[in-house]
């Protein structure tokens, strides 16, 4: 086992060495990542996966040209070869059907999903998600164009979080060591060249389509999230036929871990459609 822990398991998806954490028994639900630089299933869900395993069965890929996973050669990355690869990882693990849970970056590719394999795919959470086409953030700008170095690492760390509290200069000194691994930076750099409103649309499912989502789905935003604006989930409340939308206050990008212990509960109760006894 690696002493790392944002190395887990590996399997090959259509070639692609893909890494991925897999916790819990159970009904499985895939847990997408978002596209900060330098991030790793690991990182984006290590509060959330044994939690969450306790009730479920979670599996946690990094998305390929991410952490972990195989870079492809010609660097090349789009919605479709993110969605085949995730497709192409539910099959390799024998998958048919699974629960879909997307941070940013993740959610547009979760709705992407529900959109294509709607067979496949049971119920979706979206959390601060991408998905639909918004004028890009001058804080979404910064972090798809950050440039390596500590300091501007911490300055993204503190667009994550509403309570820069949980920034630490630790923690902005590790998440810049992790955007600096082999081949992190630059597959990073490809995806998302200035102009960068292009790859909002190019994330975005059209509204005619994200209206046809049948399946249950639980839509999730930090009021004070500075990354993709809250009107966006608002929007796909309103589209989406079965939804339900939470949002909460006090709270950033980084919901998952700003709000870990709502987060988990929820979540759970959601997917699993059992009420904690203990909640009131």
């Amino acid at each position: 086992m690696s002493a790392n822990p944002e190395i887990g398991h590996r399997i090959e998806v259509d070639g692609i060495g893909t890494n991925y954490h897999d916790l819990g028994e159970g009904h499985p639900t895939l847990l997408i990542h978002g596209s900060g630089p330098g991030v790793t299933a690991w990182a984006n869900w290590r509060l959330n996966l044994p939690v969450l395993a306790e009730h479920m069965r979670v599996i946690a890929p990094d998305m390929i040209g991410f952490g972990y996973t195989d870079r492809p050669e010609d660097q090349t990355y789009s919605l479709e070869r993110w969605r085949d690869h995730l497709i192409g990882l539910a099959d390799a693990l024998g998958l048919e059907k699974f629960d879909i849970i997307g941070n940013s970056f993740g959610g547009g590719l979760a709705i992407s999903m529900a959109v294509h394999h709607p067979g496949r795919v049971g119920k979706l959470v979206l959390m601060g998600s991408a998905g639909l086409e918004f004028p890009i953030t001058e804080a979404l700008d910064s972090v798809w164009g950050y440039e390596p170095s500590v300091e501007a690492m911490r300055q993204l760390l503190d667009i994550f979080a509403y309570d820069n509290s949980l920034v630490s200069d630790d923690l902005a000194e590790m998440r810049y060591r992790a955007s600096i691994q082999p081949g992190f930076q630059e597959a990073f750099s490809s995806m998302f060249p200035e102009p960068r409103q292009r790859h909002i649309a190019a994330l975005a499912t059209p509204e005619e389509k994200v209206a046809e989502i049948a399946c249950p789905t639980l839509i999730l935003h930090g009021r004070e999230d500075l990354v993709v604006p809250k009107e966006s989930s608002l929007r796909l409340f309103q589209l989406i036929k079965n939804a339900q939308l939470c949002m909460f206050g006090c709270c950033g990008h980084w919901t998952q871990i700003e709000k870990t212990n709502e987060f988990n509960r929820m979540v759970t109760e959601f997917l699993t459609d059992q009420k904690d006894s203990k909640s009131t």
